[in-house]
């Protein structure tokens, strides 16, 4: 055989669609016209934007693109064939997005994610109670891909436990938008990061590993921040989580046996195991855990008084395949599980705004468009922490105007794919960037969705809490420092036989 040398892929080999008759002012209208239109909606639907409203806008500027393109003696057939070019690419995200949400049913009723909840809230203590709440935060929202959840559920309970103990609610609040963003960006069920890998192209789990890179290290600074500043704070009280850990423990049987189904995952993650396949091997272990540990809640989702084959398959695929509640008088639990238990179609949402996206993004390819912002952007972006920052820049502006973490996510990723890959660089480099800079900074922006939605829920103004999420605003420094001193800047690389 052959040996094979791994050389970088050179820009001449990278497949652009180009359009001599396209000007940088043609091709940049879809995209004013998106962000106009995207911010107005959300202005309008508030968090609703993300019901569908926001969906159909990224299809009007589509349209809009296809006018542009038409204009400009493009074809109808050759619009379409990127549009179908563009929605393939994803195919293999949207499997996995759909098994996130079977794997998140089923770590729900075999009791994974409240075994999570249940061990965490013990290592609370007044002397590292700021800390504690980075850390506590950062395994739920792991465990269910979801800082909004996090915060609206365990997020509250702290803010309580932190004004019992006399703690400024701002730093409470801070702390627990740090940890659930933290564990939001590293879990493969959240769908920001999901959608940051489908975006770029990467793999989700080199996504997750590259990300570690730079969020490992942010994460480090946050809890020595918070460490410090626990110990020159004055508490008084004690952290009483007697309630929900009682609740808890009525629920379920919790033991550590549970924890072999989210190690069993990540050794397969260790071993390159595909991430379908990972996950899949991960909602069978969850559905047969939950079985043996958790027969009752099994029955009560499967509306059953006696085990039997039959009632046993009902409630594990009632888990996998749609919203799931496991009954409790917890208002804080209550919300917790019903938001980790919507199953296959919990991420059809997400899905609907991926296949949204791919239209715009394949019309805006098809016309020209992408490769006229791209020759521009790389004009302006000489080095490569001069592109690394034009994204930063550009996720922030669109967190900032378009008001919503999705879009800061999916317009800078389409519109800087062709830059990274011209540019020799793995796509990891932008989806890492992409969430460093846009899933976790929309929660500083007062009339960004994120913004709203966790002041509102946790009751903490974003003006008082902003200091205090050190790791949201750490993140996109880190990763200009990283690019700036070109620290782990993975290279594009192909096999050439």
């Amino acid at each position: 055989m052959k040996s094979q040398e791994i050389k970088p892929t050179r820009a001449k080999d990278q497949k652009l669609v180009s359009n001599v008759e396209l000007s940088l002012f043609e091709a940049l209208i879809p995209v004013v016209i998106l962000v106009a239109l995207l911010a107005f909606n959300v202005s309008v639907f508030k968090d609703d934007a993300l019901a569908g409203s926001n969906q159909f806008i990224l299809l009007m500027g589509g349209v809009v693109a296809a006018i542009v393109g038409y204009f400009n003696k493009v074809g109808y057939e050759q619009m379409l064939e990127e549009v179908a070019k563009n929605v393939k690419s994803t195919t293999g995200a949207l499997l996995i997005l759909l098994m996130v949400g079977a794997l998140a049913g089923t770590w729900l009723i075999s009791g994974v994610i409240p075994a999570m909840i249940y061990y965490g809230l013990q290592i609370l203590n007044p002397s590292i109670f700021l800390a504690a709440c980075v850390v506590i935060c950062a395994l739920v929202s792991i465990a269910t891909g979801s800082s909004w959840t996090t915060s609206a559920t365990i997020g509250i309970a702290l803010i309580g436990i932190g004004n019992a103990l006399g703690i400024a609610a701002g730093m409470t609040a801070g702390a627990v938008i740090s940890g659930a963003y933290f564990g939001d960006k590293l879990s493969p069920l959240s769908d920001t990061t999901n959608l940051a890998s489908a975006m770029a192209g990467s793999d989700l789990f080199d996504h997750i590993k590259y990300m570690s890179i730079t969020t490992v290290p942010t994460i480090t600074v946050t809890l020595i921040v918070f460490v410090i500043i626990g110990l020159t704070q004055s508490t008084s009280g004690v952290a009483d989580t007697s309630i929900l850990l009682n609740d808890i423990r009525g629920i379920f049987n919790i033991n550590g046996w549970l924890f072999l189904v989210p190690l069993a995952v990540i050794a397969l993650i260790i071993k390159r195991t595909p991430p379908l396949l990972a996950l899949i091997i991960g909602t069978i272990l969850g559905g047969g855990f939950a079985i043996i540990f958790q027969p009752d809640v099994v029955l009560s989702i499967a509306n059953s008084d006696t085990m039997s084959f039959q009632s046993a398959y009902t409630g594990v695929m009632n888990a996998i395949t749609v919203p799931t509640a496991v009954a409790t008088e917890n208002s804080t639990l209550e919300g917790l599980f019903s938001a980790a238990g919507k199953g296959m179609s919990g991420m059809l949402g997400t899905i609907w705004l991926i296949i949204c996206a791919m239209v715009f993004g394949g019309v805006m390819e098809a016309i020209g468009a992408l490769s006229r912002i791209s020759s521009a952007l790389l004009g302006l972006a000489k080095s490569v922490f001069g592109l690394f920052a034009s994204t930063v820049a550009s996720c922030l502006a669109l967190n900032v105007t378009a008001s919503d973490q999705y879009l800061a996510i999916v317009v800078p990723g389409k519109m800087f794919k062709n830059a990274f890959d011209k540019k020799g660089l793995d796509p990891v480099n932008l989806s890492r960037t992409l969430e460093d800079s846009g899933t976790v900074t929309s929660v500083l922006v007062p009339w960004n969705t994120c913004g709203a939605y966790q002041s509102g829920v946790l009751g903490v103004s974003v003006v008082d809490y902003f200091a205090f999420a050190v790791f949201n605003w750490l993140s996109p420094f880190m990763t200009l420092i990283f690019a700036g001193f070109s620290i782990k800047i993975k290279q594009l690389m192909v096999s050439e036989a």
